[in-house]
């Protein structure tokens, strides 16, 4: 056995109100392969830690997984602008994960000054950011954004072989006119295409959810709907 329940409770949904999510939590009793680290993300499991959910929720399917078929895609002219916006400026390192007290103090000030802090949040804790992001079952990278050599966004992604997945992404709130989270997302496409791999997993796509619907700006993208995975141009 390569993987052990570790929580399967009916619990507030996070990305729509009065919804009750369910979310089964394993743990990874070994590191994950490349190619069942494709497999899993192919299923539209999601990691926390060494740990891999999927939302099997009793009364909703508003969650469906969206990934990007990289060869295909095309930025908009919205997107071009970002990149315009980093040209000249930009340097980017991409390495292991690693904890710093400047990473956590702006992963903090990303939470708490975007709004997006639940009620029963506090501050994140050293111990809290390496367990989730630094502690990984797969082969996980982290890239770091410089504007000016100025530290502006961090972003952790887990790779497969065939595919990569992205974890989290969070940045300086007062370069928000940067728009840091869209450059992150072009980056991360970049670098699938640079390395092979067919397909950037974008994590969960909820209609109804701000913070989760933006990526249907990504075209052409593919979502998992009812078992299949489905092209949505």
């Amino acid at each position: 056995m390569s993987q052990k329940l570790v929580y399967d409770g009916l619990q507030r949904c996070p990305y729509l109100d009065g919804r009750v999510a369910r979310m089964p939590l394993y743990r990874q009793l070994r590191r994950l392969t490349l190619d069942e680290a494709d497999q899993r993300f192919g299923n539209a499991e999601r990691r926390v830690g060494t740990c891999l959910y999927r939302t099997s929720c009793p009364t909703c399917q508003a969650c469906e997984g969206i990934r990007l078929p990289v060869a295909d895609f095309r930025p908009s002219k919205s997107q071009r602008r970002v990149l315009k916006r980093w040209r000249d400026h930009v340097r980017i390192e991409v390495g292991p994960v690693t904890f710093t007290p400047e990473k956590l103090a702006l992963f903090n000030r990303h939470k708490q000054e975007r709004g997006l802090v639940a009620d029963d949040d506090g501050e994140m804790s050293a111990l809290g950011y390496v367990s989730w992001l630094v502690q990984s079952c797969v082969l996980t990278i982290e890239m770091r954004y410089f504007f000016d050599e100025e530290l502006v966004g961090v972003g952790v992604v887990d790779l497969g072989r065939d595919s990569a997945s992205s974890v989290y992404f969070y940045f300086d709130p007062d370069r928000s006119d940067l728009s840091p989270g869209v450059f992150s997302a072009l980056q991360e496409i970049e670098l699938c295409r640079r390395s092979g791999r067919t397909y950037l997993y974008l994590g969960l796509y909820v209609e109804d959810c701000r913070h989760l619907s933006y990526k249907a700006a990504y075209r052409p993208h593919e979502r998992l709907v009812d078992g299949d995975w489905r092209a949505f141009d």
